[in-house]
């Protein structure tokens, strides 16, 4: 199994920043794309950002110019830096990553535990 274990939610103003971290424990698999969805309370769970193996991205229009979603190279861990955060903003946050086992075709999505993001205005 892929297992995501996501660093980094907490409290904030508006208008300062935050950057959340995930590390994917994925051994015996190939992960692909890799990102962050939210759901605020109510709501449904939304796509946040997504950057593909070969750096494609992909954001919500709320978010653009102010996230970057990054990948490090070689490594199956994404970054998700919250610049100008609004209230707005606030929900918790899952890692995702879509992964298949090596020698199999099928892609599976996967879901970090969430991490609180609260923006206080």
């Amino acid at each position: 199994q892929v297992q995501l274990v996501e660093s980094g939610g907490g409290l904030v103003q508006a208008g300062e920043f935050l950057r959340l971290s995930c590390a994917a424990s994925a051994r015996g698999f190939i992960v692909d794309s890799m990102g962050w969805y939210r759901q605020a309370p109510g709501k449904q769970r939304e796509l946040v950002a997504l950057i593909n193996n070969d750096g494609r991205t992909n954001y919500e229009d709320s978010v653009v110019g102010r996230f970057v979603v990054s990948r490090d190279p070689g490594k199956n861990t994404v970054h998700l830096q919250m610049s100008s955060l609004k209230s707005e903003d606030t929900a918790v946050y899952f890692c995702y990553a879509a992964a298949r086992r090596l020698g199999r075709s099928n892609m599976m999505n996967y879901w970090g535990q969430g991490t609180q993001v609260t923006v206080s205005s």
